[in-house]
């Protein structure tokens, strides 16, 4: 038992350093990481896009200075945890050394590789998951009514790092309910922890209620521009393309917890990934939503692989692990950067990656990039353009001078490389950041990132005194590419009191309130 354990945090420790070294330098943080480590200088109970929990790792991160490694060692340490999880559920089972190989697999081999390398809610997402799947299979092993504490813990903590966590609650809830497991529910200490998951909770909760609910807002905004296009067929066919090189030991632990007569105390788990992917395709969930069930499913079947192939088909060992190798050979370029653009760009057109869906961007089109590398070049680039456009103005006009910016990617990207260049503090009207815009921001002079290539032609631009385009992103593989950076100076009154009544609006409408009059009056 010791050296299993031994062995379990030495591929903990591998999945730690892995995406450190795989990762090309050249890559700058993600445009999401930039909005994630803003809300850590805007610390409250809740945010629009998220709740409360990833703003104090970033607020840690910001106080240790910001830098990549940091960035990075968030995500990275929790698919550890995660990847840890998965160990100590194979041990409990009874799985030795080949289990816990198997189980190691899908944390470097699959989608997990990307997901632990990105500050982003996911990362606290998946093991909460994995967690609460965790507290509930050891409370039906041992009885111990400690495990019913730390899955109330879990679905708390859990709540507060992403909302869709309570999809997996609702399902595991039902799978409970539905098989010997019901048994749970006349236990008192449930209650007891469901009371401790919603104290948890309870301040994001109220955060919400005091600023009218603004994840309602998000998520109508998300549903129209991205999640009402994603395809029933395209989902179910995702589940199996992100962790395609280790596909067979997660169906395989779908089927042993779902049908195998040594499963039953374990049939809820069976029955709580069928009803948390039933949801997702009822809400138009987006694939790596359901990442979070499988790392239980990894477990187990890492373990009932290990047990068929013990004495017979023993060589089948071998082949399990050289098909993960042989897909990985493919796929764990498409999963983290691990060359510069061009470089990688060239890898991907010579092994025509494009058939497989890695390169389709929102847009649903082919891009040389996917569309997260991408999100991770061009924003140095565009905040020294902007620091050169900005040191166009004189010393007085600095003091009266706003920079805006038109996503929330821009500006936290801005903000973050901001003192290098002696830039103030960017602003945004989009997503968090126009909760943190000042209600009464008077332009006079401005200078403004926008995508716009049409900025200089809308009606706003002639109640400037001077208005010019000083640069733009030229970065072919960035996101941004082609982005303008625009020096406006002298606004007249009429522009002050345009740009004021449209933030009103903005926030009225993100706040559910009605604000007479138009924009353009």
């Amino acid at each position: 038992m010791q050296k299993h354990y031994k062995l379990l945090y030495f591929f903990a420790i591998i999945k730690f350093i892995v995406p450190f070294i795989l990762q090309s330098p050249v890559y700058e943080p993600h445009r999401d990481e930039f909005l994630y480590l803003a809300e850590g200088h805007h610390m409250a109970w809740g945010f629009m896009e998220v709740p409360p929990l990833l703003s104090v790792f970033a607020w840690l991160t910001n106080l240790f200075g910001g830098g990549m490694f940091w960035i990075k060692f968030w995500p990275s340490l929790f698919g550890a945890f995660t990847f840890i999880i998965t160990g100590k559920t194979i041990i409990s089972l009874g799985g030795k050394s080949f289990a816990l190989f198997l189980g190691f697999l899908p944390s470097i081999f699959g989608a997990y590789l990307r997901v632990h390398y990105l500050f982003q809610p996911n990362f606290l997402d998946i093991f909460f998951w994995s967690m609460i799947a965790y507290s509930l299979v050891r409370y039906a092993q041992t009885q111990e009514n400690k495990w019913l504490y730390i899955f109330g813990i879990s679905v708390g903590l859990g709540m507060v790092s992403k909302y869709s966590i309570a999809f997996f609650v609702v399902s595991i809830l039902l799978g409970l309910l539905l098989t010997r497991q019901r048994k749970i529910f006349g236990n008192k200490h449930f209650y007891y922890a469901a009371v401790i998951a919603f104290l948890i909770f309870l301040p994001n909760l109220i955060w919400q209620y005091i600023h009218d609910f603004p994840v309602v807002y998000h998520m109508k905004k998300l549903q129209d521009t991205q999640l009402q296009f994603i395809s029933p067929l395209s989902f179910l066919v995702d589940q199996f393309k992100m962790n395609f090189a280790c596909f067979f030991i997660w169906i395989t632990g779908l089927c042993f917890v779902s049908f195998s007569p040594n499963a039953k105390p374990y049939r809820f788990i069976g029955l709580a990934y069928v009803f948390v992917i039933a949801l997702l395709l009822i809400g138009h969930g987006k694939n790596y939503y359901s990442l979070g069930v499988y790392p239980i499913l990894f477990a187990f079947g890492a373990y009932q692989l290990e047990r068929l192939t013990a004495v017979r088909f023993r060589t089948l060992r071998y082949t399990f692990v050289i098909f993960a190798l042989f897909i990985s050979y493919y796929s764990v370029p498409i999963l983290l950067p691990l060359f510069e653009p061009v470089k990688l760009a060239a890898f991907y057109k010579e092994r025509h990656v494009e058939k497989t869906g890695a390169l389709k961007w929102e847009d649903l089109r082919n891009h040389p990039l996917p569309q997260d590398f991408s999100d991770m070049l061009g924003w140095e680039e565009m905040a020294k353009k902007m620091a050169t456009a900005y040191n166009k103005l004189d010393s007085n006009e600095k003091k009266h001078c706003t920079l805006f910016c038109d996503n929330y990617g821009i500006a936290g990207a801005v903000n973050y490389y901001g003192k290098k260049y002696g830039l103030p503090e960017a602003y945004s009207d989009n997503a968090s950041f126009l909760y943190w815009m000042p209600d009464h921001l008077k332009i006079e002079n401005l200078v403004l990132i926008t995508d716009d290539q049409e900025e200089m032609t809308h009606p706003f631009v002639k109640e400037f005194a001077y208005a010019q385009v000083t640069d733009s992103v030229i970065n072919p593989y960035a996101r941004e590419h082609g982005d303008l950076i625009i020096l406006f100076k002298g606004a007249n009154e009429k522009f002050a009191a345009y740009f004021g009544r449209k933030m009103e609006r903005k926030k009225a409408a993100l706040m559910g309130r009605k604000v007479t009059g138009s924009i353009n009056d």
